[in-house]
């Protein structure tokens, strides 16, 4: 549709450098034509081009001082995409590759995924290029402090909640918190993934892995009569949404036999043991590599794209972006894999994921399959503003039942629209649906 077409251009000439970013809008768009035939009303009052700009984009400095005394500037980042539902929403994270263009992106992503999770949550997302990996704790506090002395003016319980993301974690989050109290000098749900004596939820550290699973066996069970019991799994990266993958997958009865690290890969046939992974990565923040000190069977490979050909039957890319492109998939599917879910934001490429649809392959698009962290987030701040929390059981079955639900009006929706199992065209229109509908009403 050339309207369509036109909205896309108007995003690349205004921000000709932005690859990841102009890769999501174009995967949404590419989406919504049967929606705006039938909405056109929305086309007159420029729906479109404003869901693809967002509210607010704020960059600033942040100085910090390292253990040698000597002072260091970094970039920090914090695009509010997306209120017409709900407050910002949508995490931080800190990591050398960030810069505004990879921010707009995730924020971009975020307000379809806040939005499917039924919660009246909105889009955001945040971060900076600096790196916590081989920084003291000392460093990494000074450098939260000074990054929250200039975000708190922009976020708030009822504005804007961040959370973590990658190289985000419990200590950033509380170090964070705990300067965002100082200045405002009050208690409140401002951030989520906070510590469980100081406002925090269970289940939040395993939410994504864990929803990534309960989507991904609702989607098998109801496409194509599979589910994890019995399967091999293969699981890219090793941290937080992996490890909690790998642990959900094998409570689901399936074998998980690789993860890997941005340096390479581990394979152990017998299934991985992820107490050991838990050791080297959540207490001695070591590379992945170490694991085959503990167990020799295994075996190491540096470097990660060939990860994809092990074979397997349900592959969980959950490292980072466009790292599953369309040679690996054509592996994948010569390999006799069925399904494939994205832990990560945008983990396969365009490319890819046409020859995924394209083969039958049960395929669970990010913004649907890895809403579970947002979702938990959304479960934490509800308990915030009772002052109550619920039991580990509790809000895993609230995220479960989240997550089936996702899965249903994802499918419903695909179906409804002429798409029946193309879970990235029902998420894309069933996401921007309930967006579209609120700010149609609010008005420009």
């Amino acid at each position: 549709m050339e309207l369509l077409q036109n909205v896309m251009e108007q995003v690349i000439k205004r921000d000709p450098n932005e690859p990841e970013f102009h890769q999501a809008v174009k995967e949404v768009l590419e989406s919504l034509e049967p929606v705006v035939e039938k909405k056109p009303q929305w086309l007159k009052r420029r729906i479109l081009n404003q869901i693809v700009e967002p509210e607010r984009q704020v960059i600033f400095s942040v100085p910090w001082i390292d253990d040698n005394g000597d002072i260091q500037i970094n970039r920090g980042f914090r695009v509010q995409f997306n209120s017409a539902i709900g407050p910002y929403k949508g995490g931080l994270r800190f990591h050398p590759s960030v810069n505004l263009g990879i921010i707009k992106f995730l924020g971009f992503e975020q307000m379809f995924k806040n939005s499917l999770t039924g919660l009246p949550l909105g889009g955001g997302k945040g971060g900076s290029d600096f790196d916590p990996k081989g920084k003291s704790d000392r460093e990494v506090m000074r450098f939260c402090q000074s990054f929250m002395i200039e975000l708190y003016r922009h976020i708030g319980e009822n504005t804007d909640v961040p959370a973590g993301d990658i190289g985000v974690g419990a200590r950033e989050i509380g170090y964070m918190y705990g300067m965002y109290k100082r200045i405002r000098n009050n208690f409140t749900g401002t951030l989520t993934g906070k510590g469980l004596t100081w406002g925090g939820s269970r289940v939040r550290t395993e939410a994504t892995g864990y929803g990534l699973c309960y989507f991904m066996e609702e989607a098998m069970e109801s496409m194509i009569r599979k589910s994890f019991q019995g399967a091999t799994v293969v699981v890219s990266g090793s941290g937080n949404v992996a490890i909690y993958a790998t642990e959900k997958a094998q409570q689901l009865g399936g074998k998980v036999v690789a993860l890997s690290d941005s340096s390479g890969y581990i394979y152990d046939a017998d299934g991985i043991k992820l107490d050991t992974i838990k050791q080297i990565k959540e207490i001695e923040r070591k590379r992945i590599s170490e694991y085959i000190k503990y167990h020799p069977n295994a075996k190491y490979t540096e470097g990660c794209s060939n990860i994809w050909s092990i074979k397997c039957d349900i592959a969980l890319p959950c490292a980072t972006q466009n790292e599953l492109d369309e040679q690996a998939a054509k592996m994948l599917i010569d390999n006799g894999c069925f399904a494939v879910g994205e832990g990560a934001n945008m983990p396969v490429t365009s490319e890819a994921v046409k020859l995924f649809i394209e083969n039958g392959i049960v395929f669970g698009p990010a913004k649907a399959a890895n809403a579970g962290g947002v979702a938990t987030s959304g479960l934490e701040m509800a308990q915030n503003s009772v002052r109550y929390s619920w039991t580990f059981e509790e809000v895993d079955a609230r995220l479960k039942n989240i997550m089936i639900d996702i899965y249903k009006n994802t499918s419903t929706v695909a179906k409804e629209y002429g798409y029946e199992n193309n879970l990235v065209i029902g998420a894309n229109i069933a996401g921007f649906l309930k967006i579209a509908n609120a700010m149609y009403a609010q008005g420009i």
